[in-house]
């Protein structure tokens, strides 16, 4: 089927948010109308922008070139027009992540909580506001992969979104922690702890990554072999969880700081995983050059990412074990209580609500149901937050369940309602 012209500009998360790079892009073809004569107008565009949280997705700007085709405007006018755009298609992940963070918080934490669950403490309301701020957009992610949309607008808003939403989450989970631990929720001490945490954060990203080259590279030295490498990446998340929480934050906060260390060109030194040497020496030399362009991408796209397939099964070990604990945490006679599943269906009603409404901020030209239920899932982010709060003895086992509820019900609903909406978008 033919591409044809779109407004719309899709965009993909930054590969490297922590590093300035330049990209430059330079678009020959333009062609717009002449206001004047209405004779064809052609110029040459260039693009030259240092991304933040994403970059710009080629297919869709060059559809978006297109676009102008058989519109009557001056080249003046087109240029900031375009540069609005650009501007814009950022924005919108991040308007996205905020408002799917700021709504939920604020209906668990302040309207629902008190309405469904009254008597709590304030700090109780709190932990709830933060468990329905959360996403997990794991199970999403599955849904656009398997329907082929990964590449459509939603989807990109969806994943651009989650990385704030992952941020923002972490911050609000280490002031709830921090106050339900001090027991303060003075202004000044809210606004400690998000220096705090915020400080955490940057600090060990920024000091991590000055010493992640170094560190690396010495190591290397010494074996540049998959263990070497494997015992870096885990110690580092074991190191920065624990200092995390030395300092009275969440340790979760820093096993994801040290998620945001590493990159392939601190681990540059270690060895090219020995599948990808072997597949590499094996091409023939009758091999196309189209081919092996192919390969290598391929081949590349394994080298840089080895070391998070060697962590990857350590989770299949843990994580099944963490919903085992997470199980035995749940009382079985809460869940018969008829009072607790009226007030575990409203919690998830509220939590559905607050990301549908963070959907409606990706603005126009975009299906705001499908970001809204693409930000839905809680997963295990919302089940880590509630045994965060149940470690500090603010979340009840009433609580615990009503939580847990929420969280099955919120995963299990989104793929069939996520997939409905897609379909119905492809068929229009």
């Amino acid at each position: 089927m033919p591409s044809l012209p779109s407004k719309t500009l899709e965009t993909f998360p930054n590969p490297a948010p922590g590093r300035d790079f330049h990209i430059h892009m330079e678009i020959p073809e333009f062609t717009c109308l002449c206001p004047k004569t209405g004779q064809p107008d052609f110029a040459t565009l260039i693009l030259d922008y240092i991304p933040e949280k994403t970059c710009v997705e080629l297919k869709s700007l060059k559809l978006y070139i297109w676009s102008f085709r058989d519109q009557g405007c001056f080249h003046e006018d087109v240029t900031n027009r375009i540069l609005d755009d650009l501007v814009k298609v950022g924005l919108r992940a991040t308007l996205v992540g905020v408002v799917g963070i700021a709504v939920p918080f604020a209906l668990g934490a302040y309207v629902v909580g008190p309405a469904l669950l009254p008597g709590q403490s304030d700090n109780t309301y709190l932990f709830l506001g933060a468990t329905l701020a959360a996403t997990s957009v794991g199970i999403t992610g599955r849904v656009f992969r398997d329907l082929g949309r990964l590449g459509m607008a939603e989807a990109r808003i969806v994943l651009g979104a989650a990385v704030i939403d992952d941020v923002l989450g972490l911050v609000i989970l280490a002031v709830v922690s921090s106050l339900v631990q001090a027991g303060s929720v003075s202004v000044g001490q809210v606004g400690m702890i998000v220096l705090e945490a915020v400080a955490f954060l940057g600090g060990s990203i920024i000091i991590g990554r000055l010493l992640a080259r170094h560190l690396a590279g010495r190591l290397a030295r010494l074996d540049a072999g998959p263990s070497m490498l494997f015992a870096l990446v885990l110690a580092s998340g074991l190191f920065l969880a624990w200092l995390a929480h030395a300092i009275g934050l969440a340790p979760i906060i820093g096993a994801f700081a040290a998620g945001l260390l590493f990159e392939p060109v601190y681990l540059k030194d270690f060895e090219t995983p020995a599948v990808v040497r072997d597949v590499d020496a094996a091409l023939p030399e009758s091999t196309s050059e189209s081919l092996r362009q192919l390969l290598r991408k391929v081949l590349e796209k394994h080298t840089r990412h080895q070391h998070e397939h060697m962590v990857e099964p350590i989770g299949y070990f843990f994580v099944p074990v963490f919903f085992v604990l997470t199980g035995m945490q749940v009382d079985l006679q809460t869940l018969a209580d008829p009072q607790v599943v009226v007030v575990a269906l409203g919690i998830t009603v509220a939590a559905v609500i607050g990301k549908l409404v963070a959907g409606f901020a990706a603005g126009r030209g975009h299906n705001a149901w499908i970001v809204g239920w693409g930000m839905v899932p809680r997963g295990e982010v919302g089940l880590i937050f509630a045994s965060v709060g149940k470690q500090l003895g603010v979340v009840s086992e009433t609580m615990f369940s009503v939580i847990v509820i929420m969280v099955i019900l919120t995963t299990l609903l989104t793929p069939p309602i996520l997939t409905l909406l897609l379909r119905r978008k492809e068929t229009k």
